[in-house]
């Protein structure tokens, strides 16, 4: 695997243009030990691992890129990580453009903003033996569309109440209607309209999680019109969880990212000629 790898690295064109880049990272192993990996929306492959999730690590990958390659580049999906944020930023000529941030990791904050005002609500609620929140978890994180239909006359009570998790439901189900917008102008407007309700919400788990939409409303918006989504970097990322699967675990980051390449890089992996 590892004189595969390498020959079909050395045979790559290195030098062709990629419209559009994710940036994502994948656990090597517990206690924040990760890998970043980089790969082209267009064709599924991994393009480059770093070591780690370092904003030097990723600024060295587009520091390899040419002139032409960083200019090409339309748009870079990512999480809101600091890192990756700031060496793209200074990595790329007019980055504050090209950066998006995906409707997957905005919709993750908020659905952790719900579960901590469920959780607080149901501690209190348990403590006067009301049961009401209980087994309620995950209808709380679904749509409402995707609530199963055994549950759905009890959850659609539950969504009308005076419950403080109904309220907070109640702004992330509007937060995601906001990503139906294409024109930049009616986008920003809507969310700022959306964060103005949400940060008087007096649930602070809400008001936060609008604080942070708000800071990187810029690279929302980028995703929003222009149609960006992390889908490609989340597909590969649960395919290099079944390569950890199969393989037991890593306990060597160089044979974790070899695997990477094999399965994921679209490398070509054959000698020239057949072994005898």
């Amino acid at each position: 695997m590892q004189r595969a790898v390498a020959r079909g690295l050395r045979r790559r064109d290195d030098t062709g243009l990629y419209p559009d880049l994710d940036v994502d990272e994948t656990a090597f192993r517990k206690r924040h030990d990760y890998v970043t990996v980089v790969s082209d929306p267009g064709t599924g492959a991994v393009i480059h691992l770093c070591d780690d999730r370092k904003k030097q690590s990723l600024k060295d990958f587009y520091s390899s890129l040419s002139e032409e390659q960083r200019t090409g580049i339309r748009t870079i999906s990512m999480d809101m990580w600091p890192a990756f944020i700031n060496a793209t930023l200074e990595g790329f000529p007019g980055a504050d453009s090209k950066i998006c941030f995906d409707r997957f990791h905005v919709a993750q904050h908020l659905g952790k903003a719900v579960d901590k005002v469920r959780r607080d609500e149901h501690k209190k609620l348990k403590a006067e033996d009301n049961a009401v929140l209980t087994g309620t978890k995950h209808d709380w994180l679904r749509a409402e569309q995707n609530v199963s239909k055994k549950r759905l006359g009890a959850f659609r009570k539950l969504c009308n109440s005076t419950l403080k998790t109904a309220r907070a439901w109640a702004w992330k189900e509007a937060a995601a209607y906001l990503w139906q917008y294409r024109s930049r102008a009616w986008a920003i407007k809507a969310w700022n309209r959306w964060y103005a309700g949400a940060i008087r919400s007096r649930l602070e788990p809400v008001k936060k999680a609008a604080r942070m939409i708000k800071k990187h409303l810029w690279g929302i918006v980028n995703a929003i019109v222009t149609g960006t989504t992390n889908a490609g970097a989340e597909s590969i990322n649960s395919r290099i969880k079944m390569v950890k699967v199969r393989s037991r675990g890593f306990r060597n980051k160089n044979r974790f990212k070899t695997a990477i390449y094999f399965h994921l890089g679209d490398l070509d992996l054959y000698p020239e000629t057949a072994p005898k």
